[in-house]
């Protein structure tokens, strides 16, 4: 009994390091697929599985399965586009040329670029200097991740190009489908957004001219990968993402973004034998500095509070973050969202 209340007072702290390791290892999981598959026909296979299982979610969780009307159909349409189809295509593209450490750090730059378009969308967001020098703090460190060189336009620096492209569309999309006034149950936006997205890569997957699926030799190590990758990082992934965004709230969850990297880094190095450089750290802790300066004024009460929650549950009190002015005679920290 000791052991059960163990596990449910730490359970987001497990769900956190969970969601860490698949987001992290999946990039590792995409680099070993991609010696079989091609790229956007690997992005378009693993999200028609893993939005058959989202839809047949939301079928059984909800009767509306399925959007109705024009502005459920753009909102879907919008996020298809950009989260999904552009995005997984630039990114599976990208990751052929850099290992899965710098492709995770490359697309730790989302929380950054996703206040930066909300300022220029949504009247109601502004990030102020820190804000704008975070985000050059950010663009610099995935400039040292690049690593450019002339010489060398058909590696690692055109990787990195393509997985800040995919970054880029992805931090647009979620702003973007923000603004719209349709609004679905969570299961069918994300079920018929992968849907829509992995129709449109199949499209591209044509268009390109990649060698069709009948090309590809289905060895054991290409079918796991998929699985994977469909199962445990696309759904499973979702499934734990917005648990964690309930009991957490978004500006904690956003955090994981920076742990997946870790688990990028170790899962190529140990599986996969890529190497990691001083470079790439260095980068990494750029990225890392720009989010923080940009979002400091809650990064550093709401650190404070994911850490007692994590410890203590959700239920507990946070007896280490004021929840009103009234409380502090120094700070006043933002309420829980």
């Amino acid at each position: 009994m000791k052991a059960l209340s163990n596990l449910t007072k730490h359970r987001n702290t497990l769900l956190f390091v969970t969601l860490a390791f698949v987001w992290g290892t999946s990039f590792m999981a995409i680099k070993s697929g991609l010696a079989e598959l091609p790229p956007v026909l690997f992005a378009a296979l693993r999200y028609d599985i893993a939005g058959v299982l989202l839809l047949a979610l939301a079928v059984v969780r909800t009767a509306h399965w399925r959007p109705r009307g024009r502005d459920e159909w753009t909102l879907v349409g919008v996020g298809g586009l950009l989260v999904i189809g552009l995005h997984f295509g630039l990114l599976f593209t990208g990751q052929q040329y850099v290992t899965s450490a710098t492709g995770a750090i490359v697309l730790s730059t989302t929380p950054m670029l996703t206040p930066l378009f909300a300022w220029f969308l949504l009247p109601d967001e502004r990030i102020g200097l820190p804000g704008m020098l975070g985000v050059l703090l950010g663009l610099a460190g995935v400039v040292v991740v690049a690593n450019p060189d002339p010489s060398a336009l058909g590696g690692q620096f055109v990787g990195v190009a393509l997985m800040f492209l995919s970054a880029v569309s992805f931090a647009f999309g979620a702003v973007l489908t923000d603004r719209l006034p349709a609004k679905l149950p969570l299961a069918t936006t994300q079920a018929w957004t992968m849907l829509l997205g992995a129709g449109l890569l199949h499209v591209l997957h044509v268009a390109l001219g990649e060698p069709s699926i009948a090309t590809v030799r289905w060895s054991p190590d290409v079918l796991l990968s998929l699985a994977y990758l469909a199962v445990a990082a696309g759904a499973g992934g979702f499934l734990i993402y917005f648990h964690l965004l309930d009991e957490l709230g978004p500006v904690e969850i956003s955090l994981v973004n920076y742990a997946v990297p870790v688990f990028a880094a170790l899962a190529g190095w140990a599986l996969l034998s890529e190497s990691i450089t001083a470079t790439t750290v260095g980068g990494f802790a750029l990225i890392f500095g720009g989010f923080s300066l940009m979002k400091w004024d809650v990064v550093f009460p709401r650190l404070v509070r994911l850490e007692a929650r994590l410890s203590r549950g959700r239920s507990a009190e946070n007896v280490y973050v004021p929840d009103s002015p009234a409380q502090s005679t120094s700070h006043a920290y933002p309420s829980d969202d």
